[in-house]
């Protein structure tokens, strides 16, 4: 998908598809106008006998509009003026996505950026244009027989904006294409199916990432090395798997050594039966899904190497298969972590948080400024959350702070729940430092207070993305979800620090 950006009048405006905005009561925005006034008032017209009154999710497709050299003008309902904010925006874009996809042209020109959303810019409307129209473009054909595409697939779409603010809406569109590509590349290591998407695939791609961008280097460390680095609660997790579980590290050095790097430590479970502690087998399949953590992290070091921004960020996935055999881990067994502390598994089905624990002590060696895990941890996330919102947990509320509003700017929302040491005793074992898990109760927030006794030697958050990381049903898909959410932190952590 290609993106451009101008500044020129509609009415000016050569393309297969114009797209502009209609209010309610049948206002016209002001490129409508402009081409209602090019076309004497034929828009206003038509609107006045009722075809379209402006609402959001409404549209009107037009040909051969009089005055505009365009082949079509494809207005859209964009709702009441007062009220347009980021989540109308989004709906209004993506509306028009669709629309255009009917139609059947390769190409259109967008004058929604110019509308007015409330507490957001030029730069914002643009870049999250682009990040809203690739995810509504976004197809998954890697495994389907005819992977062609239509001749008549949309494949270019040209963004306005303000002459005045021009450069900045450039830079604005060229963070928006990286962002939309670190979503996507997320969204592909999701969606693939487990046999082609095993922990040594992860390795590879995340080479081929180091070799796209000389900004990024990468290391992979083996079983052996785990061993000696005494990740005995990482390698449980493996032990029943054919597959050898690989600890994948990015390092990318867009500041200088003096400045802290913030860690990203995402779960990399290529596939999670539960091990022992067998999953029911009803959406089994689903739990492809459980490396969506390790997907977010490839996404946002590949978004950040393509904006080039000027920080220094380390990614850290722990990617493992589990699965049950003569070799799994049986429940009830004790294990040593990494940090020395012991382990009692109570349920081999609670895996994330034990390849997760040593592999957040093994980001101390890094001196991180910040330490963010992502993961889809818990299935009490989703009771508690639903879909829509990303759980959050923190020992550090500035932190939290950061992330819940970087989140709403980007459309990627979290919700914090409390980290409180009552928690704690729920985690107890009579044989060994702590148990796996704390009961059905709290079962979010027990988990994170596990995470949490291997991250008390720096700033600390979790992200628990078991209920936004991909969508069931017919239409199950990874959502590249919360590749936005973490890229915003890292921009708006950037410019509030210079």
């Amino acid at each position: 998908m290609e993106f451009h950006i101008k500044s020129r009048s509609p009415e000016k405006q050569r393309s297969a598809c114009l797209v502009a905005g209609v209010h309610e009561s049948r206002k016209l925005t002001p490129a409508a106008q402009a081409i209602d006034d090019a076309g004497d008032k034929y828009l206003s017209n038509l609107l006045r006998k009722g075809d379209m009154d402006g609402k959001i999710g409404q549209s009107l497709l037009l040909h051969n509009v009089p005055g505009i050299p365009a082949e079509r003008v494809l207005l859209v309902g964009c709702g009441k003026e007062a009220d347009l904010d980021h989540r109308q925006y989004r709906k209004i874009v993506v509306n028009s996505i669709k629309q255009i996809k009917q139609t059947g042209a390769r190409e259109a020109v967008s004058y929604l950026p110019g509308l007015e959303v409330k507490d957001r810019d030029s730069r914002w409307k643009i870049q999250y244009a682009v990040q809203f129209t690739d995810h509504e473009l976004y197809q998954f054909k890697d495994f389907k027989s005819a992977k062609k595409d239509s001749k008549k697939t949309l494949r270019k779409i040209t963004l306005m904006a303000p002459r005045e603010e021009l450069a900045q809406c450039k830079s604005a569109l060229s963070r928006g294409v990286a962002l939309a590509a670190g979503v996507k590349l997320a969204r592909d290591l999701g969606n693939r199916p487990a046999n082609a998407c095993t922990p040594t695939y992860l390795a590879q791609q995340a080479e081929e990432l180091g070799n796209a961008f000389t900004s990024i280097e990468v290391t992979v460390v083996e079983e052996q090395e785990m061993e000696e680095l005494g990740m005995h609660s990482l390698l449980s997790v493996s032990q029943g798997s054919a597959q050898p579980a690989k600890l994948i590290i990015f390092r990318y050095q867009g500041a200088g050594n003096g400045s802290k790097p913030v860690v990203l430590v995402g779960k990399g479970v290529t596939f999670d039966t539960g091990g022992i502690s067998i999953k029911p087998s009803s959406a089994m399949d689903e739990m492809k899904f459980d490396m969506c953590g390790a997907a977010s992290v490839f996404g946002a070091v590949a978004a950040v190497a393509g904006m080039e921004l000027p920080i220094n960020l380390v990614g850290v996935t722990p990617a493992v298969e589990n699965m049950p055999s003569g070799t799994a881990t049986k429940p009830g067994d004790v294990f040593t972590s990494m940090s020395g502390q012991t382990i009692e598994v109570l349920n081999t089905d609670a895996e994330g948080r034990l390849i997760l624990c040593d592999a957040l002590t093994y980001s101390e060696r890094f001196e991180p400024a910040v330490v963010i895990d992502i993961a889809t941890l818990t299935g009490a996330c989703v009771v508690a959350l639903g879909k829509h919102a990303t759980g959050l947990l923190s020992n550090d509320d500035p932190l939290a702070a950061d992330l819940l509003q970087a989140g709403v700017t980007a459309g990627d929302r979290a919700w914090q729940l409390p980290l409180w040491d009552e928690y704690e005793k729920q985690l107890e074992s009579p044989f060994a430092d702590m148990a796996n898990i704390g009961g059905r109760e709290a079962g979010t927030i027990t988990a994170a207070c596990f995470l949490a006794k291997f991250a008390r030697q720096y700033h600390w958050a979790h992200l628990d993305i078991a209920g936004t990381a991909w969508v069931s049903g017919k239409n199950k898909c990874a959502t590249g979800r919360p590749v936005p959410l973490l890229v915003q932190y890292l921009i708006q952590r950037h410019e509030r620090q210079n």
